[in-house]
């Protein structure tokens, strides 16, 4: 895999990796930037659950479990001193559907968590993750 980012001037960059897609790194007006982008750490929070979102998604599909829609949220301390990296994270996975078995949502965050995430794999190397998840039933 390879990334890059450009410098637009002040704190502002775009990043681009092997897919070609472009996305803009800032930070806040405090520190220099314009708030016209994303902050780098946000971007590895969001690979976080974008990762496992993807992994279990593509297993609940599989099982056939109708999930209407389906979100997962993380909710990350940090440390309070510099370089204020990573201290411990919640993962909560929300599925809305119909009939969606327990065991089946269970699975499918298990196999992320132990088979496919690289990130969440990389990640619980250096803080404990927690997990949660809810499932929510959606009227017809």
């Amino acid at each position: 895999m390879e990334a890059s980012v450009t410098w637009n001037g002040d704190m502002s960059f775009t990043g681009i990796a092997d897919s070609g897609f472009a996305v803009e790194l800032d930070t806040d007006p405090a520190v220099g930037g314009h708030n016209n982008g994303l902050r780098p750490l946000e971007l590895m929070a969001i690979s976080l659950v974008g990762c496992t979102a993807m992994d279990v998604i593509s297993i609940m599909r599989k099982k056939r479990e109708d999930v209407t829609r389906f979100e997962v949220k993380t909710h990350i301390e940090r440390s309070p001193n510099h370089p204020k990296v990573f201290t411990a994270a919640v993962i909560e996975y929300i599925f809305y559907g119909h009939g969606i078995k327990p065991e089946s949502a269970e699975r499918a965050i298990e196999l992320s968590e132990q088979v496919y995430c690289p990130a969440q794999a990389m990640l619980k190397q250096i803080m404990p993750i927690e997990i949660k998840y809810t499932i929510i039933e959606e009227e017809d």
